[in-house]
């Protein structure tokens, strides 16, 4: 009797030794590797070319895996060391970079850009008015105030896209190719200072061109270029050893590409951005490259208040400032007016991310304060402070960069003990 007790007693603690393997941070790898395994069906399906997607909590990365295809058309291996276009992910880096300048009292944030930028003194709002045979045209009127670097931080700056829905100042960006990376920092700036603001300054959280724009007044204010600032104040301190504006040739083997053909709208996939030659401008905006691992060092230096391995890019105030809401009720407009409000319900915006208001309000599970972007090929990233969580996921497939995001969350959150 004595002897089976012993056996029971034995058996209990092997069982209770795997239940606690599952568990780590209190993330359930049990149900992470179910996520992981319908992944492996999204690629068998031909949904998904590959990606890799990395977990971390307390600091400790929990989770970090990698499914389907690094190229779709060689059908080569993925692998979590792959180098991917974070496209609007450089948004949150080059944020990051100008509160580290103003910090320096390099800049301050209520600085008007024509003190860095005298060729947007003069800034106009295009303004739609009805025409001969009922044809909008525009009307430009002057910008009721200048444009302010916290504007470019917030994207209150009246600056858009060419993309996005339309209205005749998009077309206008489009007819120029304003939106371009393929040209030099000089003929984007000309470009964008002889282009109307879609609003008035201040006014309209409208997604666009602001962080490219403040990319190169920051060029202009130290005599550097965007990707030496960002390497020497960032990438080079945070060790994110594949990060930057350029794939050196001798990592081009480990680029992640898309579909040929988008499998969501069987349309050719737009064509990806060159990483292989250095770039004509660097684009603060949507211009960077860095493997999920990269990325996760930035986010979890700034869940740590600004630092990561003793090395500190911003004071933790500068990190809270960066990461609470900066619109008030500015987004709601935007909302009316039917355009795209790409933070979502129940999401404000801070600098350079998206900031959840609170508990309630969004059909995404999270928690007051926590914090996320995307890029338009489909990667994305989550911060919850109050759950020390992180997700970052990394892929190359625009058409399917909404759902997979989404699926991904909820995973994570889903695996929460």
């Amino acid at each position: 009797m004595q002897g089976a007790s012993r056996w029971l007693w034995a058996v209990g603690l092997i069982l209770l030794s795997l239940a606690w393997a599952q568990v780590r941070e209190g993330l359930d790898l049990g149900a992470l590797n179910a996520f992981k395994a319908r992944l492996e069906g999204e690629v068998a399906q031909g949904r998904l070319p590959g990606a890799v997607f990395l977990v971390a909590r307390h600091g400790q990365v929990v989770y970090h895996e990698a499914v389907g295809y690094l190229d779709p058309q060689t059908r080569s291996p993925m692998t979590r060391e792959a180098i991917f276009r974070i496209y609007s992910m450089t948004k949150p880096l080059t944020s990051a970079l100008a509160l580290a300048l103003a910090e320096e009292g390099r800049l301050s944030l209520t600085d008007p850009i024509h003190l860095y930028l005298p060729e947007f003194r003069e800034a106009k709002v295009g303004v739609e008015k009805p025409g001969p045979g009922g044809q909008p045209t525009l009307e430009l009127v002057p910008a009721s105030r200048p444009i302010t670097v916290y504007d470019l931080l917030r994207h209150t700056s009246g600056i858009t896209y060419g993309i996005f829905f339309d209205s005749l100042v998009k077309q206008e960006y489009r007819r120029m190719g304003a939106d371009a990376v393929d040209q030099t920092p000089e003929e984007f700036l000309g470009k964008l200072s002889r282009l109307p603001l879609q609003f008035q300054p201040g006014t309209i959280w409208e997604y666009g061109n602001s962080t490219d724009l403040l990319g190169h007044l920051m060029e202009r204010l130290t005599g550097k270029s965007l990707a030496q600032l960002l390497e020497e104040r960032i990438f080079k301190p945070l060790g994110m050893a594949d990060a930057g504006f350029l794939v050196p040739q001798e990592k081009q083997s480990r680029i992640a590409e898309p579909f040929a053909i988008d499998p969501l709208t069987r349309q050719p996939t737009p064509p990806a951005l060159d990483v292989r030659r250095s770039p004509k401008r660097h684009s603060g905006g949507a211009g960077a490259v860095a493997t999920a691992l990269d990325y996760y060092r930035f986010l979890q230096a700034l869940l740590n208040g600004g630092e990561l391995g003793g090395r500190r890019i911003l004071s933790p105030k500068s990190v809270a400032l960066m990461t609470q809401d900066h619109l008030g009720p500015l987004y709601l407009p935007s909302l009316q007016r039917g355009a795209p409000y790409l933070p979502g319900p129940g999401y404000g915006f801070g600098l350079g991310v998206a900031v959840r208001l609170a508990d309630g309000g969004s059909p995404l599970p999270g928690t007051a304060g926590d914090y996320y972007w995307g890029g338009l090929f489909g990667t994305y990233f989550f911060v919850d402070p109050k759950e020390k969580l992180i997700g970052v996921w990394m892929m190359q497939n625009p058409g399917g960069r909404t759902y997979y995001a989404q699926l991904f969350r909820s995973a994570v959150y889903a695996s929460l003990r």
